[in-house]
């Protein structure tokens, strides 16, 4: 299942407001629910596939989004960067060095803020924005799925 699609079937999903909806092909499971705020998850599955219970081919193409989205905060514009994929965040290149960001850190476009170890390959997550790092959503080593905060950075003008 390709990003593309994903992103077709959440659009689906939530034209169709859907409260919960599951979903297994190609070796991965996807899982949505809403509650109080919709929540997305995207699971590698190691196991095989089981048939798939809805046509994903009908569903109609749409944009890749951003993985940054500005939101308001206190009164003041936030940039949040978000997860590009599923993977295990770490704050550092490697165990016991400095984070490449943190609180307080006064980050530039295009510098590496994380990285995203998924299926043993290394992603660096990039910063979009010039800006100072107001938050740090994830903990070290933790588990992050597609779409989930990572960052919160005040943009400078």
């Amino acid at each position: 299942m390709t990003l593309d699609e994903i992103k077709q079937l959440i659009d689906f999903i939530k034209s169709h407001e859907l409260s919960e909806f599951e979903l297994e092909h190609d070796g991965v499971k996807l899982r949505m629910k809403s509650g109080s705020s919709y929540q997305m998850v995207a699971v590698p599955q190691l196991a095989a596939p089981a048939p798939v219970a809805a046509p994903v081919a009908a569903l109609v193409a749409s944009a890749p989004g951003p993985a940054a989205a500005p939101i308001a905060d206190e009164g003041s514009e936030l940039a949040i960067v978000k997860s590009p994929i599923v993977g295990t965040f770490y704050r550092s290149a490697e165990p016991g060095a400095k984070a490449l960001a943190s609180v307080g850190d006064v980050v530039r476009k295009g510098q590496v803020l994380c990285i995203i170890e998924a299926m043993k390959l290394m992603n660096e997550i990039d910063c979009e924005y010039d800006g100072e790092v107001t938050s740090v959503y994830v903990e070290n080593g933790q588990a992050v799925q597609y779409g989930e905060r990572l960052f919160a950075i005040r943009p400078t003008s």
